[in-house]
């Protein structure tokens, strides 16, 4: 049913029509006033049955942001091509919670359990249930030769273990090399169906604190704990220029370590095509990197600039002292003999 008002607006609208044309149809354009008798047809608001407004950041109440006064001043958080460095202090959780959540995403992990590395996995997932993107839907990619070892861990809803059988090796460093392959391998065939991001981290590593999505971009490195705060000519690269990893001297930017890389996962399986690639001209020339896909991975970072840099609270070393700069400790490796789990 027509309301009365808007009948009578329509009305009003007819006998002004009629009227201009009336006045131009004689041949005389007279001056038409401002005000026309029924006002209220130009304020009128249609209202739209089950209408909803989107709103990305609801209403939040947080300290203002200060240009001339940044809460980190003693550690570089930006690099030289506009990528941010993650620090404590450099955003704002609740912030970002607020922007991700509404996007439904799912997050992928994959981890490497080979030989007597399935020993952390169980510690590796309690502690990633504990504080890895806590709320968001999970997908563990447990890489073993080993699946009959591989712990059952009690898993908050929407998280879930999928674990993915490979061959032996007869050495780590042959299965450090073939990493690459296998985790491009599994986004072609499974993943790249499964997950909007995926994070590629090592298996002896345990989750201290929260690590959330401020970590996600389209292309996510790590600085290496071990050469955060030295100069560039210390880095451990590849200075052999026959190999495909080859940095020289003089150049780079970051160590990153190869125990956690990320991002999109069409970006990682970019990636990881590139460094295989290179890993296996390496191999036809009879050469194994100084430190294997590592070296590649920091040669591809080199002409391809991640586009987010985590600060080494994303990949901390348990034997390593925690200096002033890092001031809560994310994601670090765990102390072991490396001989033993390695033999």
């Amino acid at each position: 049913m027509i309301s009365r008002k808007v009948l009578g607006s329509l009305v009003c609208l007819f006998v002004v029509t009629a009227f201009i044309w009336t006045t131009v149809g004689n041949g005389k354009v007279h001056y038409l006033p401002y005000y026309l008798p029924c006002p209220e047809i130009f304020s009128m608001k249609l209202q739209y049955t089950e209408e909803k407004l989107i709103q990305l950041f609801p209403q939040l109440f947080y300290q203002q942001p200060r240009v001339l006064a940044p809460k980190r001043q003693d550690v570089l958080t930006v690099t030289p091509w506009l990528a941010p460095i993650i620090w404590e202090g450099t955003f704002n959780s609740e912030i970002l919670d607020s922007a991700y959540r509404p996007l439904n995403l799912t997050i992928g992990v994959t981890a490497f359990a080979v030989g007597k590395y399935t020993r952390f996995v169980g510690r590796f997932l309690e502690s990633a249930e504990e504080h890895f993107m806590k709320g968001y839907r999970v997908n563990y990619y447990i890489f073993t030769d080993n699946p009959e070892r591989i712990p059952n861990v009690q898993l908050q809803p929407g998280r879930r273990l999928v674990i993915v059988p490979i061959q032996k090796y007869p050495s780590w460093q042959e299965i450090s090399m073939r990493r690459m392959e296998a985790i491009n391998k599994h986004i072609a065939e499974t993943s790249h169906q499964e997950v909007d991001y995926l994070f590629c981290l090592d298996i002896d590593m345990v989750f201290y604190n929260a690590w959330g999505p401020e970590t996600l971009g389209d292309i996510v490195a790590a600085i290496h704990p071990g050469y955060f705060n030295v100069p560039r000519s210390q880095f451990p690269y590849e200075r052999r220029s026959s190999s495909a990893a080859y940095i020289p001297d003089g150049e780079g930017d970051f160590y990153y370590g190869g125990a956690v890389f990320g991002g999109l996962v069409k970006k990682v399986y970019e990636f990881t095509k590139t460094c295989h690639m290179t890993i296996l001209t390496d191999k036809a020339n009879g050469i194994m990197a100084a430190w294997q896909e590592e070296s590649h991975l920091n040669r591809h970072f080199l002409s391809h600039k991640p586009s987010k840099v985590l600060s080494p609270e994303y990949l901390w070393d348990d034997r390593k002292r925690k200096p002033p700069e890092i001031h809560l400790i994310r994601f670090s490796t765990v102390d072991k003999n490396y001989k033993e789990i390695r033999d």
